[in-house]
């Protein structure tokens, strides 16, 4: 795994979360009392959970059929036990947000 910048500071707003694609894959990124990193894609049918996914505390529920996943592990809340969304480290420097993918 590699640290790569993926935005400036300031490009999530607090309580938001936006999409970015690197490395080929689709990662979701929360500021939400801190910031965290999860692949965006909903296991139950492919949708985004970022930027339209609603976040409340530690929760994003995807808005195509409310499946609901822990920003902080990515663990899938409902339906399935064991179902889990990859989870990325977060480095916040001076000049970025940086991501180790």
């Amino acid at each position: 795994m590699a640290w790569k910048k993926i935005a400036e500071k300031g490009t999530i707003q607090s309580g938001k979360s936006k999409e970015f694609e690197i490395g080929g894959k689709k990662i979701a990124i929360f500021n939400q009392d801190g910031y965290h990193a999860l692949d965006s894609v909903c296991v139950h049918q492919d949708g985004s959970i970022a930027p339209e996914g609603k976040i409340e505390g530690d929760i994003v529920e995807c808005p195509l059929h409310f499946w609901h996943y822990n920003i902080k592990t990515g663990e899938l809340l409902d339906y399935l036990k064991g179902v889990k969304l990859q989870k990325y480290e977060i480095d916040i420097k001076d000049d970025g947000i940086y991501i180790d993918i």
